[in-house]
């Protein structure tokens, strides 16, 4: 079930204090609903009781959808730079739930699961992506390491990311992949681009040549680029190497 708590929050905006409930947990099995606040961008926005002033509550909570496999820890996208002690907690705590440590019919719900840790929602949200799409989020995050070297402008920076919002269809045309860059914290969108859809169809049908930096990215349950750029724990390259020199050429 979807877990709620009530808490009282400050209105950045007049400093008035009111009640709101607070997600703790998300079954989007039952609650498809709270799936959907997730992809529409709405999900744990407040509205201040006095001056009706509007602002979202970072994450940190469980989203489990046994029906796409998927059990995503979330949390602030501040938190990203300690990723490395939050995955181990993380870990245990999937472990007690579905894993190992969990009674045996958990246990059989939690052998389908793709365990992941994310920071910030627009992370959460692509996973959700990525899972209606039928993407695999390893090579995804491979496809968009590739894809870095052929832009021309990258803005790349410490809370600034690369995200994945959707896909364009248009008939006969060729599918396009809808693609921001975004602040983690505000959300606030920088650039907004479109590849096409062979970006990941051509890596996927083709992953071999892909297999060290996979290896780096599939290394526990936080599975994002940012972390081959971080320089902190076994995932990330070579201090000679940049993730793109680490690649196979186009």
């Amino acid at each position: 079930m979807s877990l709620f708590v009530e808490m009282n929050l400050t209105c950045p905006n007049c400093a008035e204090v009111f009640s709101f409930e607070a997600v703790g947990s998300v079954n989007a099995d039952r609650r498809p609903d709270l799936r959907d606040e997730i992809l529409e961008q709405s999900f744990q926005t407040a509205t201040c009781s006095a001056c009706d002033h509007e602002f979202r509550l970072e994450p940190d909570f469980n989203y489990l959808d046994v029906g796409r496999g998927q059990w995503i820890a979330a949390l602030p996208a501040q938190a990203l730079r300690d990723h490395l002690e939050i995955a181990a907690g993380k870990q245990a705590i999937f472990d007690l739930s579905y894993g190992d440590a969990a009674p045996s019919a958990a246990q059989g719900v939690g052998k389908d699961l793709i365990r992941r840790l994310v920071f910030g929602w627009p992370a959460l949200r692509e996973k959700l992506v990525l899972a209606e799409l039928g993407f695999d989020d390893v090579l995804w995050e491979v496809a968009k390491l590739d894809l870095l070297r052929s832009l021309p402008e990258a803005p790349l920076a410490e809370g600034v990311e690369l995200r994945l919002m959707g896909l364009s269809e248009a008939g006969d045309e060729e599918a396009l992949l809808d693609l921001v860059w975004v602040r983690s914290e505000s959300e606030e969108v920088l650039n907004h681009f479109q590849v096409s859809r062979g970006l990941y169809d051509e890596i996927a049908a083709n992953p071999d040549p892909w297999v060290p930096v996979r290896a780096m990215l599939a290394a526990g349950i936080f599975v994002d680029m940012q972390k081959l750029f971080m320089g902190d724990g076994a995932a990330a390259p070579p201090p000679s190497e940049s993730p793109a020199a680490v690649a196979p050429p186009p």
